[in-house]
């Protein structure tokens, strides 16, 4: 019987010492995508379009609710990037209160390095009628509206 541990690279469960995305020379090793759980990565996976790397927090900031920066993985992600090989951070958390916060905590820690930051797009779902989409995704998604 395997013991189920973290991967020493991104965090993600696994029965290795590193996980097979990270193992996997295909993937393009200088982006990584930062996400609050491995259910998110899971995700991501299985939509087949993202080829980087990831990096798992365990979590969000939730300060009423006890969770502050200390409580999440960003040192690992600070170790990663001061290795100087990543171009990109994409920004995969949630689209609520704790996952902006987390979003925003990560871009401040970032804004030095030379690092391009992105943030997943937000609005609204493919399928979706406008007629049932809250006002807050409405919002985002005339925000972050891009042309075609």
């Amino acid at each position: 019987k395997r013991k189920i541990k973290l991967c020493r690279i991104c965090l993600n469960p696994t029965e290795d010492d590193i996980c097979h995305i990270c193992q996997d020379e295909t993937r393009d090793q200088n982006v990584i995508c930062v996400v609050e759980e491995p259910d998110a990565l899971a995700a991501i996976e299985e939509s087949g379009v993202f080829h980087g790397t990831y990096h798992v927090l365990h979590g969000a900031l939730a300060p009423l609710d006890g969770i502050g920066p200390e409580h999440l993985r960003l040192s690992e992600l600070l170790v990663r990037i001061a290795g100087g090989r990543i171009e990109e951070i994409i920004l995969a958390t949630n689209p609520n209160v704790h996952g902006e916060a987390t979003a925003l905590l990560i871009t401040n820690m970032l804004k030095e390095k030379n690092i391009k930051i992105t943030r997943i797009a937000m609005g609204v779902p493919m399928g979706g009628d406008l007629k049932y989409i809250d006002k807050m995704t409405i919002s985002k998604s005339l925000e972050f509206r891009r042309g075609i």
